[in-house]
């Protein structure tokens, strides 16, 4: 889990610190980067997180969002900031290239890349890798990281406990996914202890949906939604047009997989999503149908087992068709 533990002796001494995460950032993403973000300050370490892209709307509500750096606006600063860190903290991806606009910098960065992450196939880029595919989420993995490798279980302040418990809810689908372990439960229950007041994280999450967001919503539930029920699959189809319809905005097709992954009978949940210069595509599944493998064999992406992602050059029809066509190739595990 741990690799290149010998350079833990860096945080002793105050360092200057980026920590980064994927592109368009969900809540584990944020919260983990800002959760790490608050505990390294507390320890006397100049850091700065730069982020990609902007993030939902939900989400703003989180401890330190406001000192989080947007590389579009402000790209001089963050690049500085990169070129000049002597640790960057990697979240919540496993891949350079899931930062989008910020991968070259970091490719080109001379400082230490520190990984902490749950998905699968890690590429070789960390001088220290703190990974383990079976985590619920990567804010479970700063938490273990603050308490086991760093030895610092007094250190969770209720800001930390407040943004790593966002992240673990938010990567388990309010604990109701397989990866939701015991562990995972126990991990919860310091974090409540710690500060974090779920009832209000929750609403933050849950409860602070725009009138445009409910619509858009309700219209997909009414006409996008496709069930296939020969191969226990239903597929949400969105187009551009539908975006600008009901101007969505980052954020705002969240869960809406989950959807379709809700009705009764249904195994394997798909959603393809026009963004102009690509299809992105998202898969939901239960039990041991594989996301993952399909993504990664058609739709040049990945993920885990239930969870997985991918994205497409092609017209959303064609994608969708696609998508369509391999279904046969796994009715069986589909339809046991």
């Amino acid at each position: 889990m741990l690799t290149g533990e010998n350079n833990l002796h860096l945080l002793a001494q105050p360092k200057n610190i980026v920590i980064t995460t994927h592109h368009k950032p969900d809540g584990d993403a944020l919260g983990s980067s800002l959760g790490l973000y608050h505990w390294l300050k507390t320890k006397g370490h100049q850091v700065e997180v730069v982020l990609s892209s902007d993030f939902p709307d939900f989400l703003n509500w989180m401890p330190g969002r406001d000192d989080v750096i947007i590389f579009p606006n402000e790209t001089m600063r963050a690049e500085r900031l990169i070129q000049d860190a002597d640790i960057i903290f990697c979240l919540d991806y496993s891949v350079l290239s899931r930062t989008n606009i910020l991968e070259p910098v970091l490719r080109a960065a001379k400082g230490q890349k520190w990984m902490i992450d749950h998905h699968l196939d890690p590429e070789d880029f960390a001088s220290l890798s703190y990974w383990d595919a079976t985590a619920a989420a990567t804010a479970q993995l700063v938490y273990t990281f603050i308490t086991d490798a760093c030895d610092d279980v007094a250190g969770i302040t209720p800001e930390i406990a407040t943004c790593l418990y966002a992240g673990i809810m938010t990567d388990t689908g309010s604990f109701r996914f397989r990866s939701t372990t015991a562990a995972v439960h126990l991990i919860i229950s310091k974090l409540i202890e710690s500060g974090a007041k779920n009832w209000e994280i929750h609403e933050h999450v849950y409860n602070s949906s725009t009138e445009n967001r409910l619509k858009f919503l309700g219209y997909c539930l009414l006409n996008c939604l496709e069930v296939i029920p020969e191969y226990n699959t239903a597929v949400f189809a969105v187009t551009k047009e539908d975006l600008e319809q009901f101007q969505v905005t980052t954020g705002d097709t969240e869960g809406l997989v989950n959807y379709a992954l809700s009705v009764k009978g249904i195994r394997l949940a798909a959603l393809f999503i026009d963004r102009t210069e690509l299809i992105k595509l998202s898969l939901r599944s239960t039990g041991e149908i594989p996301c993952n493998e399909i993504c990664k064999k058609y739709f040049n992406g990945g993920g885990h087992l239930n969870a997985a992602g991918g994205s497409s050059t092609e017209q959303l029809s064609q994608v969708v068709n696609k998508f369509k066509s391999i279904l046969p190739a796994y009715k069986e595990i589909l339809t046991t």
